[in-house]
């Protein structure tokens, strides 16, 4: 074997413990790739003409290689998660202390479950009464509105009225009210005197200028 073959062939196995890859899968590859990508290294152009050398066989080989690493990553991943959630939950969380079993608690479960559905038959049956009165009531209130419509109110005329008849009216014939109120008061007779009543007759002059001018046409008749 040439010496440049062995350093090809370490160069392959140290990149495939490095990234993980399985060696079976480039096992059968030839040799004159790798030594392209251990050139690559050197110089920019050697890279380039390297990938422009690559198979499209070996580029799959490579990339269903790399997903199948990311995948075993991601799966590790996940099952560490899932084991701190756990532990996690063991430790915030303890175990409940119930009082029942689990085929009571079942039974408890059930019953309750019937007792709801009792009450959700009542309450679909009551909403259902309820509507049915809402939806009456609602058609005779446009019965009446129509009612209402074809009758004409009679214009109501004034009338003036005291207030002894506005109370039989309201009180009816039986209560007899009388709301004159000067009757109810004191009834005061002034007694004149004598004197007054002379004076009053002298003071009145003018009564007695037309009693004499009464007088003055019978003589001149």
């Amino acid at each position: 074997m040439h010496v440049k073959d062995i350093i090809i062939r370490r160069r392959r196995r140290r990149i495939v413990t490095s990234a993980g890859i399985p060696s079976i899968h480039l096992q059968n590859q030839p040799t004159q790739s790798w030594l392209g990508e251990g050139r690559s290294h050197q110089h920019p152009a050697a890279n380039m003409a390297t990938e422009k050398r690559l198979s499209a066989r070996r580029k799959h080989t490579l990339k269903s290689c790399m997903l199948m690493v990311a995948n075993t990553l991601l799966d590790t991943e996940a099952t560490a998660k899932a084991q701190e959630r756990e532990k996690f939950l063991a430790e915030a969380c303890p175990p409940l202390d119930l009082p029942y079993s689990r085929d009571e608690l079942l039974e408890l479960c059930k019953k309750l479950h019937e007792q709801i559905g009792i009450s959700e038959e009542e309450r679909y049956s009551a909403e259902f009464k309820l509507n049915m009165v809402l939806n009456e009531v609602r058609d005779l209130n446009i019965k009446i509105v129509d009612l209402r419509g074809k009758f004409k109110r009679p214009r109501l005329k004034k009338v003036r009225m005291s207030a002894d008849a506005m109370l039989k009216a309201l009180l009816g014939s039986k209560h007899t009210v009388n709301m004159d109120l000067r009757a109810n008061l004191k009834q005061v007779k002034k007694e004149v005197k004598e004197e007054d009543k002379q004076l009053r007759d002298v003071g009145d002059w003018r009564k007695n200028i037309e009693d004499k001018s009464d007088r003055k046409k019978m003589f001149d008749s």
